[in-house]
Order: structure tokens, then C-alpha cells, then sequence
């Protein structure tokens, strides 16, 4: 595939999800709950995780907010990745996502539905849109408390 028909082919899937979300809501019950916010362009996001039984499990991921067609993609992604994932696996994840914004990863064959968030790294004033739901991801799951007051910014990172 040419590199200009694969380029359409990752906007296309961005508007789709921006358009259209799968994973918009809040999960029942909330788990975990984590609000972020890039002040640069205003994106929101407010994040719930619902957890497996056990508590080491992600069973579902749900998100509302407001911001860019990129933002919201890379949330609606990054929620159906995450169904079924240990907490370790899912913080790999955010890492793997982090080194692919800079230009030094990809996800494997079987997550290959996030690399259409790769072409972002092209621009590099984007990638705190496609990065904001991955740091607000991290933080409800390294939170103590599991609705913690402020958000998380992505703004110094």
C-alpha cells in the first residue's frame, strides 16, 4: 500500500472513531475514576475503569469528554485495547504508546489498531492530543484513591 493510501486510511480511521466512539460513558461500576486536561488546546477527558473481580484485571475502560478528533481517537483506541489486560500490561501499553509518539515504537501484529495513532508523532505540536488519555490511564491506575480530587495535565510532560 502506498504510504500516501495507508496516511488516508489512519485519518479516516481517526474521524471514525472522533465520529463515532465505541467506548463513550461511564463504566458501572466505576473502579477508578481520573480526570486529564491539556490547557495548551483544551482537551478534557474524564476516564472510568472498571476492573475484574480480583482487582488486577481491566474489564472496561469508558471516557466522555471534549476535544479533538485526535484526542478522542486515541481514547476510544486505547479503551477497546485495554479490555481484558493485567494493570502491568496496561502500563507497558502507555509506555509503548509514549515511545511511539516520539518516533521509537510500535505495537505488535495483535494491537496494530493503535499504530494508526503513529502518524501523529509526524507533529509534534498533536502528540499531547493523542498522549492525554494514555497519562490520565496511568495515573487512575497508580491512584491510591480511586476518585482523586484535580486532573491529570499533560502539559509539562
Amino acid at each position: 500500500m502506498a504510504l500516501e493510501n495507508l496516511r488516508d486510511l489512519y485519518q479516516q480511521v481517526i474521524l471514525e472513531r472522533y465520529k463515532k466512539p465505541r467506548h463513550r460513558g461511564k463504566t458501572n461500576p466505576v473502579h477508578r475514576y481520573q480526570k486529564g486536561h491539556n490547557p495548551s488546546c483544551g482537551d478534557t477527558i474524564e476516564l472510568t475503569v472498571k476492573f475484574n473481580e480480583a482487582g488486577d484485571r481491566i474489564e472496561e475502560v469508558k471516557f466522555e469528554g471534549e476535544g479533538c478528533a485526535i484526542a478522542m481517537a486515541s481514547a476510544d483506541l486505547m479503551a477497546e485495547a485495554l479490555q481484558g489486560k493485567s494493570l502491568q500490561e496496561a502500563l507497558e501499553m502507555v509506555q509503548r504508546f509514549q515511545n511511539m509518539m516520539q518516533g521509537k515504537d510500535q505495537f505488535p501484529p495483535e494491537q496494530r489498531k493503535l499504530n494508526v495513532m503513529h502518524g501523529v508523532s509526524q507533529f509534534p505540536v498533536r502528540i499531547k492530543c493523542a498522549t492525554l488519555t494514555w497519562h490520565t490511564l496511568k495515573a487512575a491506575i497508580e491512584a491510591s484513591d480511586p476518585q482523586p480530587v484535580g486532573f491529570v495535565s499533560n502539559e509539562n510532560l
